[in-house]
């Protein structure tokens, strides 16, 4: 494969990762039985705030980003941008979503909106652009203190949970199935859309397989 086609199919990745990521998050809002913690903390502070949700996950995106800083957390260009697109993009999913009143319509929605957020992870982390704001400071944090990768994961979404389930955020069924299925998901899809690394430049920034 040509250099300029590799890095169009990189660029394409990217945008199409991210933007079908926040169409993922819509779909699991619209069904209404529990959404990921984060998600769950920008909803949170989107009811109290009354910014909409796709902006609200920007500036806890933002806010994260500024984490790196004392971590010493390098950023990428997929960094960025999944900081600035995956906000907008959900709120283009909630303006073409209707909300949902039938259970079984509201369960295949969430489980639609699943899967395509695990397809979306492959494509924007496959990419090889940097990993998203969460992500980074995941592993910035194993990184520079040493603490366990999932003991890092596990507290820092345990804590954005319950503050987001304080602030009024959807805590439901959807929010453990998230918790158990996302990470089976991805460790398939990462792997399977993940640009080859010998085809990269040397100082592409290496990504976790994990997901935002």
């Amino acid at each position: 494969m040509s250099p300029a086609l590799l890095m169009t199919r990189r660029w394409v990745q990217l945008l199409l990762g991210l933007f079908l990521y926040g169409i993922a998050i819509s779909m699991m809002l619209r069904a209404a039985i529990g959404i990921s913690p984060w998600d769950v903390l920008a909803q949170g502070i989107s009811i109290h705030t009354g910014i909409p949700f796709g902006f609200v996950t920007n500036i806890v995106g933002g806010v994260v980003l500024l984490l790196w800083i004392p971590i010493r957390q390098r950023l990428g260009v997929g960094t960025v941008l999944n900081a600035l697109l995956v906000g907008p993009s959900a709120e283009v999913g909630l303006w073409l979503i209707p909300e949902q009143t039938v259970l079984w319509v509201r369960i295949l929605l969430f489980v639609g909106g699943l899967l395509l957020l695990a397809v979306a992870t492959g494509l924007y982390i496959g990419a090889r652009f940097g990993p998203g704001p969460r992500d980074g400071l995941m592993t910035g944090i194993n990184a520079k203190f040493g603490i366990r990768l999932w003991i890092v994961r596990t507290s820092l979404e345990v804590i954005v949970l319950i503050i987001g389930w304080i602030l009024g955020g959807d805590v439901g069924i959807g929010t453990l199935a998230f918790a158990l299925l996302v990470g089976p998901l991805v460790h398939f899809t990462i792997p399977f859309l993940m640009v080859p690394a010998a085809l990269t430049k040397p100082e592409s920034p290496s990504v976790p397989s994990a997901t935002q």
